[in-house]
């Protein structure tokens, strides 16, 4: 602390933040599949917000919505073995990342589990802390442009750029070319769009492991990706591969521990895109929701500033105080809460089970929802308002064991959870400190869940410098 008072609390009313109007289990089945969208969300009836474990609509492959906690962490958990990811999940992401650790399971998922934990290890956050502040200085650049220019901008892309060139400078030791970061975003918003994993009519139609071809723009996007991918690879691949000390050094140095086999060029690409795609995606998903509710907000706003500047002062945010700001991790939080990045984790059942005292038949679909539990009505008190405060250790009492969940939980865990959460509070904290952001038409912001959880349509805003 510099010395100054701490910032005293603000009077801040209830905001509930954009999401989907609830129906019953029939009508928001159809308008989903009528509505051709792709949009999950939409998929979920009002019942699914009260319910423990039941069946998820009418398909010809059973869904089970699992949203008890203890049940929860058995099917994450998976010590059976039976609940693999899903054959939806693994068939849509197979063109973009292969049979990578994200979605491989068994005997693969193990091994390749063993051959990259060292390389992860390279993402500690207080080694990582410096290519974060380096993005954060590059986006102040490209903010103090749009100030001087006073032009709308996309929010949703700005905060993939950030990101991604965040984590391109953590796996590779290299920023992200702009060129590069709108060819990745674009080519994975075509990805998204379309991947037929989200295509509801064969959802319900289909018997459970039919394969689904995938439409040709999406096999593009996913080369476009990859070919990124290729190009960011070869730079550690070349004579002057030695005086790289990063992650993916690590990763083509890793070898197994039955042949010493390292990883092919594909497979290199198959991991290390998981880590760049999930390492920076899922943190600008995320992100695009705290800057727009923040936009909408300036109560918290101003809190947040109070905090910022009691704990940095005029000076540089370091690695240290991105522990102290309590109030912005708080805000994260519960951003996670209300728009995690990864909304579905769906399961399948690879044998007859019961999970509480449902019957589960062979093939079944079996939907861990984060969405669902973080807004669940026995879990949460007004489970649909943005409430930071809920997270103060005085209402620790309120919280329920296992209904929070933005990262996973069990073996599968993500990895990454204290990089997203030290990247978000520097970023958060450092360009509220230095901006206001002007969202257009917030009125028209809604959320849709098809790989993540981003608005419908990109979010466009003006930026100016903060007021004194």
């Amino acid at each position: 602390m510099n010395g100054m008072a701490a910032p005293q609390l603000l009077d801040l009313g209830p905001y509930t933040p954009p999401r989907p109007r609830t129906r019953s289990a029939v009508v928001a089945l159809l308008r989903a599949a009528l509505r051709g969208d792709g949009d999950l969300l939409a998929l979920l009836p009002t019942d699914a917000y009260q319910v423990q474990i039941g069946p998820l609509g009418y398909s010809r492959r059973s869904i089970l919505l699992v949203n008890q906690p203890d049940q929860v962490r058995r099917v994450l958990s998976d010590p059976e073995g039976i609940f693999p990811k899903s054959d939806l999940m693994v068939d849509a992401l197979a063109p973009l990342i292969g049979d990578s650790i994200f979605v491989s399971s068994g005997a693969t998922w193990q091994r390749q589990r063993n051959m990259i934990d060292p390389a992860l290890t390279l993402m500690r956050v207080n080694r990582a802390f410096p290519a974060m502040q380096a993005g954060a200085a590059e986006c102040e650049n490209t903010l103090d442009a749009r100030v001087a220019d006073g032009a709308a901008f996309s929010l949703d892309l700005t905060m993939s750029h950030l990101t991604a060139d965040i984590i391109c400078r953590t796996v590779f030791s290299t920023p992200l070319a702009t060129g590069t970061a709108h060819a990745v975003f674009d080519a994975f918003t075509a990805f998204e769009r379309s991947v037929a994993q989200v295509e509801i009519l064969r959802l319900i139609t289909s018997p459970a492991w039919s394969k689904t071809p995938q439409r040709p723009h999406v096999l593009e996007a996913c080369r476009t990706i990859r070919q990124h991918m290729g190009e960011l690879l070869d730079t550690h691949t070349g004579p002057d591969n030695a005086r790289f000390d990063d992650i993916a050094s690590a990763v083509i140095a890793a070898r197994d521990d039955i042949g010493r086999k390292a990883f092919s060029r594909e497979e290199l690409i198959d991991q290390l895109g998981v880590m760049f795609l999930a390492g920076h995606e899922t943190s600008a998903s995320a992100l695009t929701w705290v800057f727009f509710i923040l936009a909408v907000q300036p109560a918290w706003v101003a809190r947040l500033r109070a905090e910022v500047a009691a704990v940095v002062g005029d000076g540089e945010i370091g690695f240290e105080h991105t522990k102290q700001l309590v109030t912005v991790r708080n805000i994260f939080r519960e951003t996670l809460r209300l728009y995690p990045p990864i909304t579905f984790l769906p399961r399948v059942a690879t044998e007859a089970t019961t999970i509480g005292k449902h019957r589960v038949k062979r093939g079944a679909l079996i939907m861990v929802a984060p969405w669902v539990i973080h807004r669940h009505a026995a879990y949460w008190r007004d489970p649909h308002v943005f409430d930071p405060n809920r997270f103060l250790p005085e209402r620790e009492a309120e919280m329920t064991a296992g209904a929070y969940i933005p990262f996973g939980l069990g073996p599968r865990v993500c990895a990454g959870a204290a990089f997203a959460l030290t990247e978000a509070i520097l970023l958060i904290a450092r360009l509220f400190r230095r901006y206001d952001f002007h969202v257009e038409h917030p009125e028209l912001v809604r959320p849709a869940a098809r790989l993540t959880t981003r608005p419908t349509e990109q979010v466009m805003l003006r930026v100016t410098r903060a007021k004194a």
